[in-house]
C-alpha cells in the first residue's frame, strides 16, 4: 500500500491497493509504526511513516504532500503525446514569464531544432552553445522548453534543443544519432571547447549514450556534460526504482523490470550491456567535466549515483548534487524555489567549464 496525504506518506514497497477515500482514512489510522520483513528471496516488505518534510519550501511541501492515487492509469500514446505538448507548452510560457528568451524553431543536419536564445548575448559568450537532450521516456518531449529556457537566460548562451526522433517508432540508436547528426554540424561553427551538452531523464541518459558514441566516432569532445537525474545501465534495475514513482512516494508503481531486461520502446533488440546503450560499460576515461544532479526521491537517484561513481572510477572530474525529498526532474516546476537553485547550478557549471 502507498498513501499519500498531507501529514505523511505510507509506503508499501510491492504491495499496492486502490482505496476510497474513507478506507484510505481507516488505513491511514492503523498504520502506526515503521515495519520491515525480509523475504527468503531477499526481497522486503515494508511500510513506513515519512512525515511531510520541513528541510524543502513551503512550495515544496505543498506539492509533496498533493494526493495522487495509485491506480494504474496508463494513457495510450497519443495521449500521453497530447498531454506532455500541452503541459510543455504551459509550462513554458510560465518559464519564459520567469526568463524572457527567444524561441525559434530550425532544422540542424536534417534534424528539427528549438533554438533558444537569450534577448541579449554579451560578445564574449557568442562563440559558445549548449545542446539539450530533452526527457520524456524517449517517447514524448517533456523538456525541449523547460530544460533550455532557464539555462540559456542564466547562462546568456544559445541553446539547441533536439527534436530527436521518439520510440517506439524509432528505437535506439535512431535519438543518438540525430543528436550526433546536431554536434557533428555545430562543430563547424563552434570550437568543441565551447560546447556543452546536457538532458534530463531520458534526455540525461541520452548525454552519456552520446558522449560514448562520440569517443567511437572519434570526433573531439564537448567541453562539458550535464546528467541530470539519470542513468547508465540498461541491464538492471537501481533500488530508488522500486521505492519511487515518477511523482515519488505518490503515484502508480510498478516492481522493477527483471535483470537483463531493458525497456523494449526504446532497446528494441540491442544488448542492453552495449557500451553505447549503457554507458557504465564503456571506456569513460578522458570524458569532460560533468554534473550530475538529483533528489532524494527521484526514481532514478541509484541510476545516477552509480553513473557518477563509475566517472569517478574513470578519473573523471564529476560533481554531484543531491537535492532533498524532491521527486524526478523537479526542476521542471517553475513554482519552486528550488528549481531556480537547481538551474543556477547548471548555469553556474557550464559558465565554469566552457571556454576554458
Amino acid at each position: 500500500m502507498r498513501v499519500m496525504s498531507a501529514v505523511g506518506v505510507i509506503v508499501g514497497a510491492f504491495l499496492f491497493c486502490v482505496c476510497c477515500p474513507g478506507q484510505k482514512k481507516q488505513k491511514e489510522a492503523k498504520i502506526q509504526a515503521d515495519t520491515s520483513v525480509v523475504g527468503s528471496d531477499g526481497t522486503v516488505y515494508v511500510t513506513r511513516i515519512v512525515p511531510v518534510p520541513t528541510t524543502v519550501s513551503p512550495e515544496a511541501q505543498k506539492m509533496l504532500a498533493r494526493p495522487m492515487s495509485d491506480a494504474a492509469a496508463p494513457d495510450t500514446l497519443a495521449e500521453r503525446r497530447s498531454n506532455t505538448d500541452t503541459w510543455q507548452t504551459g509550462a513554458g510560457k510560465a518559464f519564459r514569464a520567469l526568463y524572457p528568451v527567444n524561441v525559434t524553431t530550425q532544422r540542424i543536419a536534417g534534424v528539427p531544432t528549438k533554438v533558444i536564445t537569450p534577448l541579449t548575448v554579451p560578445e564574449n559568450k557568442q562563440t559558445r552553445v549548449l545542446i539539450n537532450l530533452h526527457g520524456g521516456g524517449f517517447n514524448v518531449d517533456s523538456g525541449s522548453l523547460t530544460e533550455t529556457i532557464p539555462v540559456a537566460f542564466m547562462t546568456q548562451t544559445k541553446v539547441v534543443a533536439v527534436l530527436y526522433r521518439l520510440a517506439p517508432e524509432h528505437r535506439f540508436p535512431a535519438a543518438v544519432d540525430d543528436a550526433v547528426a546536431v554536434y557533428r554540424e555545430l562543430l563547424k561553427s563552434y570550437k568543441p571547447s565551447n560546447i556543452g551538452i546536457y538532458g534530463t531523464s531520458a534526455g540525461a541518459i541520452l548525454t552519456g549514450e552520446v558522449a560514448v558514441k562520440l569517443r567511437q566516432l572519434g570526433l573531439p569532445m564537448p567541453a562539458a556534460l550535464g546528467v541530470f537525474s539519470g542513468m547508465g545501465d540498461f541491464s538492471q534495475s537501481g533500488d530508488s526504482q522500486a521505492l519511487y514513482a515518477l511523482n515519488g512516494f505518490s503515484g502508480h508503481l510498478d516492481p522493477p523490470r527483471p535483470s537483463d531486461k531493458g525497456p523494449e520502446d526504446y532497446v528494441g533488440s540491442v544488448n542492453v550491456r552495449d557500451p553505447v546503450l549503457s554507458p557504465i560499460y564503456a571506456d569513460l576515461h578522458g570524458f569532460p567535466p560533468t554534473l550530475f544532479i538529483t533528489s532524494g526521491r527521484d526514481l532514478l537517484l541509484s541510476g545516477t549515483t552509480l553513473l557518477h561513481r563509475a566517472f569517478l572510477r574513470a578519473g573523471v572530474d564529476g560533481w554531484l548534487v543531491v537535492f532533498e525529498a524532491l521527486p524526478h526532474a523537479f526542476w521542471n516546476n517553475p513554482t519552486l524555489p528550488e528549481s531556480k537553485e537547481a538551474h543556477e547550478m547548471m548555469a553556474a557549471f557550464f559558465d565554469q567549464e566552457l571556454g576554458k
